[in-house]
């Protein structure tokens, strides 16, 4: 049934996958669902180990498929689990590989440091005993990195194991203090009970009996608070390696009780089968040198006999070992004999030096006839394993220290990664820093430049105001001396004939009147001067004092006379000219004259024409024609200096070519 869904939903998961956004959403979900139901599946002790492999194997073949995110690793640790569970460590180390090549490639140092605790447990067999050593050894130095001190206690503890099982108790003792140190108000309570387990054994070994009870009752105090799984049985340990410390102090009677306190404990025999034969065989070792025979060699049968199914060949060598240290003491040389050399050769077969060294020992005490050649050979292979033992020791020395160093390494590479990285953002900052600065300056010194310009420009137009005025000033004392030259000079004469004139009312003679002929010839000569005197004054004889607007029409007359073009030019009576500040004024007078300075540059063309009017607030000025031609070089300068003046007046400026040899501009200024 469960198989028959799992199908329905991967129908589901392919069927949707080419529909619109809302199916393909539909069938995200469903393929979420798929793999939540596989690793549910997968994890179910109840199904057979085969059918569980099959659920998993479809859980991961989704899983790679997904992006490499945070949930991704999740999953790929959860197929990595019930690989292990599965016994399958194969794909369980395989799997780790590829947890930890995708955590590196996302710089996850967390998962990353979880992978390499998986991978120690992979290797974490004689063989390859050096390889966990590495990967413990990294997923401590990450877990310290992230400061995290419960998970880096619990590897302390993992290393100590290591230590405990090449013989280096110095290692051990220091490991597992360092993690009981870690583990410190930490709720992981399996860690600290084996940590204290180790401490007991490494006591054990040094004969500090003593001090080993009493961290064999640490860790008793750490199993009776109920935290660690009552399937794993941690008081069955402490019982049984309490047991061997009273043996070593040959209180049997003390350690018998705590064998028996062991065998006590409810589904033992069903989940540790194997540590139930031990408990089994170490009473029966108790129950012999108390000379209580009555149980044995049964005791001692019975150990062997779940040993062997168990296929556990080191508990089976140690039993018959045992069974051939009982026989001896029965006196029953050939049962003895046979079980020391079943316990030898099998020894000799799994390669077990330990082992090898003790039966040595022991086949000198049973064939005293061959003891010193038994005795030279346990003198040579124990040299050896202390040789062995130092290598190894030396080995894991130099493994700590070259993986240190290769952090260490690594750990350079990334902060001289960051140096050169930090030095390249601080050139670049102080380059930008100084560019801005640069900048800054070259707008400042624009600004200062503008600012001088507009103050030169306003002095300019100042003394061409001041300049106009002194003309105006010298043409109005011109007119006022020719007006007493006219006042003294041709009215004196024409009173005088006046004067002349009026004796006609007394005298009518001929030489009265032929006088007063003459009279009326000088009126007439002083008619003519009269008639002179007026063309050379012209116009502005009768004119009022020249203004602004006299001004630009003199400007634009002037430049009329210099090129072939015809200007026409208009000015708007209504335009209040007082309205407008000297700054103002200047800068119409500063278009118009770049105007008509590209204008003048023009050889042929349309005609221009210039008008200045009132457009309700506003002045405008137009001017239309062969301004500005478009092949000059000169054009885009000419038109930024035209923008720039506007802008410095806040007029609106609007330039338009209408047509190839035709420009319009046009210029509202604010009254």
């Amino acid at each position: 049934m469960k198989t028959a869904i799992c199908t329905i939903l991967f129908s589901c998961l392919f069927f949707f996958t080419g529909c619109i956004n809302k199916k393909l959403d539909y069938s995200e979900k469903t393929v979420q669902d798929s793999l939540r139901l596989f690793l549910d599946l997968a994890n179910r002790d109840s199904l057979p180990p085969q059918v569980r492999l099959n659920y998993n194997k479809k859980a991961f073949g989704i899983i790679k498929n997904q992006e490499n995110d945070s949930m991704h690793r999740v999953y790929l640790f959860r197929v990595a689990n019930r690989y292990f569970n599965l016994n399958n460590l194969d794909e369980y180390g395989k799997t780790t590989k590829i947890i930890i090549k995708e955590s590196e490639s996302k710089n996850d140092t967390l998962a990353l440091a979880k992978a390499y605790d998986y991978l120690g447990d992979y290797y974490k067999n004689p063989e390859k005993i050096d390889s966990a050593f590495i990967c413990f050894w990294k997923a401590e130095r990450l877990y310290r990195k992230l400061n995290n001190q419960p998970k880096a206690g619990y590897i302390f503890g993992k290393i100590a194991s290591i230590y405990s099982y090449i013989g280096d108790d110095t290692n051990t003792e220091l490991y597992s203090f360092k993690a009981l140190k870690a583990l410190n108000g930490s709720d992981d309570q399996n860690s600290i009970f084996e940590s204290y387990i180790e401490l007991g054994r490494v006591s054990a070994n040094r004969q500090e009996n003593q001090k080993a009870l009493e961290y064999y009752d640490k860790a008793l105090e750490v199993a009776n608070k109920n935290e660690i799984p009552s399937v794993f049985h941690p008081k069955i340990t402490v019982f049984n390696n309490i047991g061997v410390v009273y043996q070593n102090l040959n209180d049997y009677e003390k350690a018998k009780e705590y064998f028996k306190k062991g065998l006590e404990e409810k589904k033992l025999f069903i989940d540790k089968p194997r540590a139930y034969a031990i408990l089994l065989g170490n009473l029966a070792i108790s129950e012999s040198n108390l000379k209580n025979y009555s149980n044995l060699p049964d005791l001692y049968y019975s150990s062997l006999r779940i040993k062997d199914s168990l296929k556990d060949f080191e508990g089976i060598i140690t039993s018959k070992r045992n069974l051939s240290y009982y026989f001896l003491d029965m006196k029953n040389g050939p049962k003895a004999q046979k079980y020391a050399h079943e316990a030898f050769l099998l020894a000799k077969k799994m390669r077990r030096s330990r082992d090898i060294l003790f039966s040595f020992w022991q086949l000198a005490k049973i064939e005293p006839e061959k003891a010193s050649f038994y005795k030279l050979e346990y003198i040579k292979l124990k040299d050896s394993l202390r040789y062995e033992e130092r290598k190894i020791q030396d080995k894991f020395a130099r493994i700590r220290y070259e993986t240190d160093e290769v952090i260490l390494q690594k750990n350079k590479a990334v902060i001289q990664k960051w140096t050169v990285f930090w030095i390249a953002v601080s050139i670049l900052l102080s380059g930008l820093v100084f560019y801005a600065f640069r900048i800054r300056q070259s707008r400042q010194r624009a600004f200062f430049l503008l600012i001088s310009r507009q103050k030169a420009d306003e002095e300019i137009y100042q003394l061409i105001s001041e300049r106009h005025q002194k003309f105006e000033e010298g043409r109005e004392k011109e007119k006022r001396r020719i007006a007493r030259e006219l006042h003294d000079g041709v009215l004196n004469r024409l009173s005088s004939i006046r004067a002349s004139l009026l004796v006609l009312e007394n005298k009518t003679d001929s030489e009265t009147v032929k006088h007063c002929i003459s009279q009326v010839a000088e009126i007439q000569n002083i008619e003519k001067e009269v008639r002179d005197i007026a063309h050379g004054l012209g116009r502005d004889l009768f004119s009022t004092k020249r203004d602004y607007p006299e001004f630009l029409a003199s400007v634009l007359e002037d430049a009329a006379n210099k090129t072939s073009l015809k200007i026409d030019f208009e000015i708007d009576k209504a335009i209040d000219w007082n309205a407008l500040d000297s700054r103002k004024k200047l800068g119409i007078y500063q278009i118009l004259q770049e105007c008509l300075q590209a204008i003048s540059k023009q050889e042929t063309g349309t005609d221009v024409t210039v008008r200045l009017y009132k457009n309700n607030s506003l002045l405008v000025m137009e001017i239309d024609g062969n301004i500005i031609n478009p092949k000059n070089s000169e054009k885009e300068q000419t038109l930024k200096d035209i923008g720039l003046m506007a802008k410095r007046m806040d007029a609106n400026l609007r330039i338009s070519h209408i047509l190839e040899d035709r420009t319009l501009i046009r210029m509202a200024l604010p009254l």
